[in-house]
């Protein structure tokens, strides 16, 4: 789904990630741990296309990242659903209308969609917000509209750049539950976090494999977590 081929990615600053290679495989769920600023959400931007490795390369669905237009990425991301860890939303429209929005700017009707928007709602625990505004809506719901917008478009991966970071450890076991639950229906899940219990949790639940990013590389932890 997504190959990493000795991938590096350097800032004005310096050498950030360096000769990444790695597969992300169809249906897994990986953790991405790391301290701050190590990567880990320039790692998750390279998943998506938004930054082009500076050397090495990217297949996105079997496509090279560098050889694809604007267009062709943009139409690769509809298969790629991304939870940002400052999570926006268009204050002005209800949560319904900020969820939709993928659908409306991709030129589907949303009642088409494969994924009942009702039954979504109440899968992410917002079915009495339907009419809220975003700035009315705590952290925790604000995180599961994110993870309800994301998966709107019916897609085969999740990324997640620390959803959990600041909201309670109830409601990060329950947006954890739900990307679990994400997982068991055959998407591939990509969540970058530091919290160990929470990466406990996860493993006790599904297979989930650990990278650990540290000194510039990346490699798949041990099972001692």
């Amino acid at each position: 789904m997504i190959e990493f081929e000795n991938a590096s990615y350097s800032y004005t600053g310096g050498e950030l990630l360096s000769d990444v290679s790695l597969s992300v495989s169809s249906g897994a769920f990986y953790f991405i741990t790391g301290p701050s600023g190590s990567g880990k959400t320039t790692f998750l931007k390279m998943c998506y296309g938004a930054l082009i490795p500076n050397s090495g390369g990217i297949r996105l669905f079997d496509y090279d990242v560098r050889q694809m237009s604007r267009d062709e990425i943009a139409l690769a991301r509809r298969k790629i659903g991304v939870i940002h860890q400052d999570c926006q939303f268009l204050d002005h429209m209800s949560v319904t209308d900020n969820i939709t929005l993928p659908l409306a700017v991709s030129g589907q009707d949303r009642l088409s969609d494969n994924m009942n928007l009702k039954e979504l709602l109440s899968w992410v625990g917002l079915k009495g917000r339907a009419d809220a505004l975003p700035p009315e809506l705590s952290g925790g719901e604000r995180q599961r509209a994110a993870l309800a917008r994301a998966v709107i478009m019916s897609p085969d991966i999740i990324l997640a750049d620390e959803p959990t970071g600041n909201i309670d450890w109830e409601m990060s076991q329950r947006l954890l539950q739900l990307l679990v639950e994400l997982n068991k229906m055959g998407k591939t899940v990509l969540l970058a976090s530091h919290d160990l219990s929470l990466i406990r949790l996860a493993k006790s639940q599904v297979q989930a494999r650990v990278l650990r990013i540290a000194n510039k590389r990346i490699q798949l932890a041990g099972s001692n977590l």
